[in-house]
């Protein structure tokens, strides 16, 4: 079997999986993985003749993405801010609207005179924030925490990965906690924000296979703004500031809680799609 009947046998399952418009695309991703190489090989080589440990290996990675783990944690590997990440089952997949989080934190960087500022990432996961942070601000110092010693396991091999590791500082513990004494031109946090009333309407990539500790926060999906806004607020220099990733029609909440907790200049990042995706809010 050549590799470009492989790559035909291993779409047709796919395209009765979660994303059926995704088929082709996904069978050439696992394949290229197995082999090692990229597409202009694959195009190059599309007669070669498949090996049957390759057939094999293929049809197990299949049966995978076909029962709708996401490809990420199949192959390993994901890409956040033009940067290449590991991804493990244990923590969450960047996704491409954190991006606006960490456009915001950089566009506001440039506001303190110091380039050397000290910045906390709350809740890292894979490290997505803190790598993409300290990789556009070579004189910026992150403080990057996780309550998941293996999602910070992840998070050091990416900080690694690189080249950020000597700026990174990985830390254990939940929200605030390992920051104690510590102050902060800007503390930025992606935290989990689904409601757990909405667990149904999740795609099963994620409601299966993402870990839960970092979707849901709660009934509403507000338990950890309702720590981390003043907890924050503590740690903050006087203008410093608090980014935030916020879920669909949270906006009326956060405004409210970062009001009842003294935050100035309170405004919101729109993604793509016009959707509030990012709260700003600024201690006097």
């Amino acid at each position: 079997m050549t590799l470009r009947a492989l790559a035909a046998e291993a779409e047709a399952p796919l395209r009765n999986g979660p994303h059926p418009e995704r088929a082709r695309r996904d069978a050439e991703t696992l394949l290229l993985h197995l082999l090692g190489q990229n597409r202009a090989w694959l195009l190059a080589n599309w007669d070669t003749a498949a090996s049957v440990e390759t057939q094999a290996a293929l049809r197990g990675l299949i049966a995978r993405r076909s029962s709708g783990e996401p490809i990420q944690y199949i192959t390993g590997a994901a890409e956040f801010f033009g940067l290449p990440f590991a991804v493990a089952p244990g923590v969450l997949i960047p996704r491409p609207e954190t991006e606006h989080l960490v456009e915001e934190v950089l566009r506001l960087a440039t506001q303190f005179a110091s380039p050397a500022i000290h910045i906390a990432d709350i809740g890292t996961g894979s490290g997505a924030i803190a790598v993409a942070l300290a990789h556009s601000l070579p004189e910026a110092h992150i403080s990057a925490t996780d309550i998941s010693p293996d999602a910070l396991a992840v998070a050091r091999a990416n900080a690694a990965q690189n080249h950020v590791a000597d700026r990174i500082s990985f830390l254990e513990g939940d929200l605030l906690a390992p920051l104690k004494g510590r102050s902060f031109s800007i503390i930025a946090s992606n935290p989990p924000y689904v409601p757990l009333r909405d667990s149904d309407s999740l795609s099963v990539e994620v409601r299966e296979f993402e870990p839960h500790s970092a979707l849901f926060a709660g009934q509403d999906g507000l338990n950890i703004y309702r720590r981390l806004i003043p907890e924050a607020r503590g740690l903050l220099l006087a203008g410093g500031w608090l980014v935030m990733e916020i879920g669909f029609g949270q906006q009326e909440q956060i405004q409210k809680l970062m009001n009842e907790n003294h935050y100035a200049s309170v405004h919101f990042v729109p993604d793509y799609q016009g959707i509030p995706r990012v709260s700003v809010g600024r201690k006097l």
